[in-house]
């Protein structure tokens, strides 16, 4: 049985919302573009990245994102955050693709000046959500010799999600790949500029329900994330679900939960016509892991290094729930 065929018979909840987030990794066009460096990611690149790949990518991407929350709420999420994005053809691309098209989605996207030119979305259902503003938000960052270093900026959408006013933040901090130590003042700027965010909403609209979600490049107990929930008054489910055997990604033999979702605590008031936090999740079923190998159950990647090997992403996406 596959997984579309036990999902199909679960009663559709009129009283739950799924939001999510999902790490794409390195969704790229097949255009090449002068300002952002896409040269690996070329019909013509090492790793001959060609029309029939960058179709199976996003027909892939989309059954996974119209399962996330499926098994508890009967239907795909209300909305999903997105990281490594190229730009707005991609995004329109995936929310096109055959397990989407139906899915009423549109996205708020902007591009931002990382180097790598990958930024981050929003995706949602309009029939579960509306727009009321967006904008974003630019990390300051300096590299040793104190010249400009570009990261993703940090998006803010405020909305409506069954008639409820949500505020969203889409994050992808800055990755670790200088090493963990030497990188970390830039995940401390990221989580400081959020904690900025969320204080001039806080004194607009005390009441605000806010959700932060993103691939923060840290683990729950780190520096960054703890200072944004304490700071914040945040809740951060995340933190029961890490362990030794299970993350969001996999790297040098060992699970991270980079990718979270934090969410203010008057999430938790009872109410009766209002969201309620109700659970969260690392979305890991086994359609999305290498099923054999030395990576057994780690994510099943599009490439690794240079070989081709039609996966999905190096990343598992995470949701939460809300309960009317």
């Amino acid at each position: 049985m596959n997984m579309t065929d036990f999902l199909d018979d679960i009663p559709v909840r009129n009283d739950m919302q799924t939001v999510a987030f999902y790490n794409l990794e390195n969704l790229f066009d097949l255009v090449d573009d002068k300002h952002t460096n896409d040269n690996d990611f070329l019909p013509t690149s090492v790793k001959k990245w060609t029309p029939k790949r960058y179709e199976n990518k996003l027909r892939k991407l989309g059954f996974a994102i119209s399962n996330i929350g499926k098994k508890e709420t009967g239907k795909h999420p209300a909305l999903v955050g997105l990281a490594e994005v190229e730009n707005a053809k991609v995004i329109e691309d995936l929310i096109k693709s055959k397990h989407l098209e139906s899915c009423h989605y549109k996205y708020v996207h902007y591009n931002s000046p990382d180097e790598r030119g990958i930024d981050v979305a929003l995706i949602y259902d309009t029939h579960a959500f509306e727009v009321l503003y967006s904008e974003t938000f630019t990390v300051p960052l300096f590299d040793y010799k104190d010249l400009p270093d570009y990261t993703r900026d940090v998006l803010l959408v405020s909305g409506l999600l069954d008639g409820e006013h949500v505020y969203v933040i889409v994050n992808h901090w800055s990755s670790r790949r200088e090493g963990e130590k030497e990188t970390e003042p830039k995940r401390l700027a990221s989580s400081n500029k959020v904690i900025e965010l969320i204080t001039s909403i806080k004194k607009e609209n005390e009441h605000a329900k806010i959700i932060i979600i993103g691939d923060f490049n840290d683990d729950p107990h780190n520096l960054s994330i703890k200072q944004l929930a304490d700071c914040c008054n945040l809740f951060n489910p995340m933190e029961a679900l890490r362990s030794f055997n299970r993350g969001s990604t996999y790297h040098n033999r060992q699970w991270n939960l980079f990718d979270q979702i934090l969410i203010s605590e008057n999430f938790f008031k009872p109410s009766k016509d209002l969201f309620e936090y109700f659970t969260a999740n690392i979305f890991d079923e086994d359609f999305l892991k290498l099923f054999n190998g030395k990576f057994k159950g780690s994510p099943f990647r599009t490439y690794i290094g240079k070989k081709y090997q039609g996966g999905y992403s190096d990343h598992f996406p995470v949701y939460a729930i809300f309960k009317k």
